[in-house]
């Protein structure tokens, strides 16, 4: 997988609310009612990770979830992490 250039993560972040680009990944950060509905989405996420075979870089204190991807093979960001932040999405829109 090709890493893709600032410009390119520029435009594909504008099809995507609430990602950042930062220190050469993308992220993003999610709010959920407790810790019960932040830990099943992390579960479910985690399935979709598997399926992918990408993984993220994320982190979970109480009901908040902060999520970075990044291809570390190539060093940046690739199309795989902006297909996986769309999966996320759905699967976060679908709550």
């Amino acid at each position: 997988m090709e890493k893709l250039s600032d410009q390119q993560i520029r435009e594909y972040l504008e099809k995507l609310e609430g990602w950042e680009f930062v220190d050469g990944a993308i992220e993003t950060s999610f709010e959920f009612q407790n810790f019960k509905e932040a830990f099943a989405t992390m579960t479910r996420i985690a399935f979709e990770c598997e399926k992918q075979e990408h993984h993220p870089d994320w982190s979970n204190v109480y009901n908040n979830l902060h999520i970075r991807l990044n291809t570390h093979d190539a060093e940046g960001v690739t199309e795989k992490d902006f297909k996986l932040a769309h999966t996320i999405e759905e699967i976060i829109d679908g709550e």
